[in-house]
């Protein structure tokens, strides 16, 4: 079983940064595509970005594309997305997710994934 365990979150005004990070238990973190979704009340949880094992294949939902950034340490089982000029509509709990190991497409359906953090609030004030 693989716990995920997400931090990094809180207040940042408009335009400014955060680094989540989402730490997972297990020996198999190096082949597990990891992805982060957020979700907002009352609304579907919506991809982010997604990573593949090695750190090269990635994929970014097209609001956040040029703006967030997914990597990753395997050596320290943990995986980041660093967000940059973040705007207020960026706000909402963000959440890391894993797909079973040794998957090889790097997915945006919240259905791939496997394993789920209990999220992080990211909160930007305008």
């Amino acid at each position: 079983q693989v716990q995920l365990v997400e931090s990094g979150g809180g207040l940042v005004q408009a335009g400014g940064s955060l680094r989540l990070s989402c730490a997972a238990s297990g020996r198999t973190f190096s082949t597990q595509i990891m992805g982060w979704f957020r979700q907002a009340p009352g609304r579907e949880r919506e991809f982010v970005a997604a990573l593949g094992w090695s750190g090269i294949l990635s994929s970014y939902a097209d609001s956040v594309k040029g703006r967030f950034t997914i990597s990753r340490d395997n050596a320290k089982n943990t995986v980041y997305l660093q967000m940059n000029n973040l705007k207020p509509e960026d706000a909402t709990v963000y959440y890391c997710a894993a797909e079973k190991p040794e998957r090889v497409e790097v997915e945006r359906s919240t259905r791939v994934y496997d394993y789920w953090g209990r999220g992080t609030q990211v909160t930007v004030s305008a």
